[in-house]
């Protein structure tokens, strides 16, 4: 039977809309937000109160999402803690929770508020995302009940999550994910029982989601990527920068290149608490980026990125770790090398001691190598190349590989590996590179004032990490921060 013509027309349409909807590139936006904090985070509030603390916050990032939505951005990322704070116990973090659904319930709060329990903020999410037409991911607290007959279930009865949730351009509640690794000092909150593994489906890529202190771990952060292939991680954080390695911008921007995907990192802003380090990357490099420790502004970020990075022509190669420095001659003690502390992890460092040349590092079964020359070898500036393999066990235990070139707070050895954030050496070239027992390396390149350097720098297929620009700008430090994931319990 031939359809009426009326049929075929509609069918046609139909194609030709999804088609349309389908796309190449999509535009994202993410906002670091400067919160508004509870007077006194240890003291429980009314619910009433709570909810008037998180109105103000809501409303500063409504007026972003309806800008972001302005100029055109698909999907939008706000902070960890964005909407209530940190440093709650565990009382008092509980006026400020609603029971989250999961998302298989098919839920538009905006439209249906009354269908499970009073649930404002996330009506008011919702409505952002439907009013704006634009996907919106927040940071919010979910609680859930529990009884005697779950042995794990805590004291008070009830389990609390640090959870993201996204919403779709329709307002409908799309992904709901419980942080896994938890910072030291969320004790407000309970791990999963087990890591969840969040991704959802857009028209423009398909999406996975994690939170803050995640990122230095294999599940959920690496399984997401490496295992269920999203194009693209959302990521809402409360990082606190800690130089020389672990900046915000540098290491966010380093994990996209490393691991070859799209990331939206937004960050909470408060210089008090060294907070702040936002921005949008691609496996190739930043396409936005902000860092600021000078004021307390937030910030809007917006750029293009391809939907399916791993089929863009853009995308980098992948890289065998560690197959040109196994080719470089075996490390032979000198009796000039030395050690240090970066964040206590014990470093073996090596002085650069000639404005050029060749040096090689090891510690253990790592062997790091540098060529390198200086623009000017200054009389003022010291720089040592490092290696550090071991396992690092302050805020969490995970195991490492770094290979770095940096440069020391003063001409005194002894400074090095301390934290500084400017310089006034310039190279006119670098390659590092190190004899890597895992793929997970990420390349870093921080200029002087924490800047990136997007388009400046590039990573061989053989492992090495080299300079594009001649010369550099002033360069802090020039790292591989390798993550061995298989050895942490090892």
């Amino acid at each position: 039977m031939v359809p009426p013509r009326p049929v075929v027309h509609a069918a046609v349409f139909a194609l030709a809309a999804l088609q349309a909807l389908a796309s190449d590139t999509f535009i994202a936006a993410v906002y670091e937000h400067a919160v508004i904090l509870p007077r006194a985070a240890q003291e429980t509030v009314s619910p009433e109160d709570a909810l008037a603390l998180m109105n103000k916050n809501m409303d500063i990032l409504e007026g972003a999402i309806k800008e972001a939505a302005q100029q055109g951005a698909h999907i939008i990322v706000t902070p960890e803690d964005g909407i209530y704070g940190w440093v709650f116990t565990r009382e008092a973090i509980y006026p400020y929770l609603e029971d989250i659904p999961d998302p298989e319930v098919n839920w538009i709060p905006c439209i249906d508020p009354t269908r499970f329990a009073p649930t404002p903020v996330l009506e008011r999410l919702s409505c952002m995302a439907r009013n704006n037409s634009i996907y919106v991911v927040a940071n919010i607290g979910d609680k859930k009940s529990c009884n005697s007959s779950d042995p794990s279930c805590p004291s008070d009865g009830r389990y609390q999550y640090n959870t993201n949730v996204v919403f779709d351009s329709e307002g409908k509640l799309v992904a709901r994910y419980h942080k896994y690794n938890l910072f030291m000092s969320e004790e407000q909150f309970n791990y999963p029982k087990e890591p969840e593994l969040v991704t959802f489906k857009t028209p423009f890529g398909k999406f996975g989601i994690f939170t803050c202190f995640d990122i230095l771990f294999r599940e959920p952060a690496v399984v997401l990527v490496s295992e269920l292939q999203v194009d693209t991680v959302l990521f809402p954080t409360a990082w606190m920068n800690v130089l020389p390695f672990l900046t915000a911008v540098e290491f966010h921007s380093a994990w996209a290149m490393g691991m070859r995907v799209n990331f939206l990192a937004s960050n909470t802003h408060n210089t008090i608490m060294s907070m702040t380090g936002s921005g949008i990357y691609a496996p190739d490099g930043a396409r936005a980026y902000y860092y600021n420790m000078k004021t307390e502004d937030g910030r809007l970020l917006i750029a293009e990125l391809d939907s399916h990075p791993r089929l863009s022509p853009a995308s980098p190669p992948a890289v065998s770790w560690s197959s040109y420095a196994s080719s470089v001659e075996k490390c032979i003690p000198d009796e000039r090398d030395f050690s240090g502390l970066i964040f206590y992890d014990q470093f073996t460092f090596s002085e650069l001691t000639k404005p050029e040349g060749s040096i090689t590092v090891c510690q253990k079964d790592l062997h790091c190598h540098l060529s390198y020359k200086m623009a000017e070898k200054r009389e003022d500036e010291v720089y040592v190349l490092g290696a550090f393999d071991g396992l690092h066990v302050v805020e969490g235990q995970y195991y490492l590989q770094i290979c770095t070139l940096l440069k020391c707070k003063s001409t005194d050895l002894s400074t090095c590996g301390q934290p500084v954030e400017t310089a006034q050496t310039k190279f006119d070239m670098f390659s590092l590179s190190g004899t890597f027992g895992t793929n997970y390396v990420f390349p870093e390149v921080l200029y002087s004032d924490v800047q990136l350097a997007p388009g400046e720098f590039e990573v061989l297929n053989d492992g090495r990490l080299i300079s594009k620009t001649k010369p550099t700008k002033p360069v802090v430090t020039v790292t591989l921060f390798g993550r061995w994931y298989e050895k942490d319990h090892l």
